[in-house]
């Protein structure tokens, strides 16, 4: 039986595609080309518009990996849409993806039940774009409100992950390149791979041992964070939770 570490760990896998994979998902393209935007410009006002209408140096401290000036770029050239406007049609991109991508998988319903007390009780420090998200109403069909509730605990994760890779004294760049990645919208990728979608630029130093293991002690800690979160739930709810997140992969 899963106890709320074990869970942390278990879950972080799924609930990073399927919380994510909405991101850079046909749907996210389709707005991008009504809206005249650019992926990135669209990813920025959509998912940090939740802190609402600031700096681009604001989203710069919750966007911790990438680049200060691939954020000030994206963040200001989609002002095109308010931040209120870029937030709702994100939300529509999160609920028309979830519909397609999971609108025949039977858990969809136990999943946001499972997943609602988790969000509810979470505590919010260090985790702006989560309590941001966490706002935001659900949607009462199932795969919708599912597939939100697993972007809102991505958020948690994000945030504070990113303060345990600043808290060890890592670059995010070398912290990137320093491990492989299965909660990413593509599922498992290579640091490499990571670094180049979020345009850092090559060539990349390889990381050495050291800083190999500082990022996996991140990881570890990350998961003792995640922790408490699943506490919520007792070990036969975190065996269910893990067991409803075995679905499919890929786009």
């Amino acid at each position: 039986m899963a106890d709320p570490r074990t869970t942390a760990a278990r879950v972080k896998g799924p609930i990073g595609q399927y919380g994510g994979g909405f991101m850079v998902s046909r749907e996210a393209k389709a707005r991008c080309e009504e809206y005249g935007l650019g992926p990135r410009e669209f990813y920025f006002r959509g998912r940090c518009g939740v802190l609402g209408e600031c700096a681009a140096d604001v989203v710069t401290s919750v966007a911790v990996f990438f680049p200060a000036a691939h954020v000030e770029e994206s963040w200001y050239g989609g002002r095109k849409l308010s931040v209120e406007r870029a937030v709702e049609i994100y939300t529509d991109v999160c609920h028309e993806w979830g519909r397609r991508r999971l609108g025949d998988y039977d858990g969809c319903a136990r999943l946001a039940e499972l997943l609602e007390p988790v969000v509810a009780q979470a505590p919010a420090a260090g985790a702006p774009l989560f309590a941001g998200w966490r706002a935001v109403p659900l949607p009462d069909d199932a795969p919708a409100r599912a597939t939100q509730l697993m972007h809102v605990v991505r958020e948690l994760r994000g945030g504070l992950h990113a303060n345990a890779v600043i808290a060890a004294g890592l670059d995010p760049l070398e912290a990137m390149l320093a491990a492989d990645h299965d909660g990413t919208p593509f599922g498992h990728s290579t640091g490499e791979v990571m670094a180049k979608f979020f345009t850092w630029p090559e060539p990349y130093q390889k990381p050495s041992p050291a800083v190999v293991a500082k990022r996996a002690a991140v990881e570890e800690a990350t998961d003792d964070l995640l922790a408490s979160v699943f506490s919520v739930l007792n070990n036969d709810e975190s065996d269910e939770l893990i067991e409803l997140l075995r679905f499919g992969h890929g786009d």
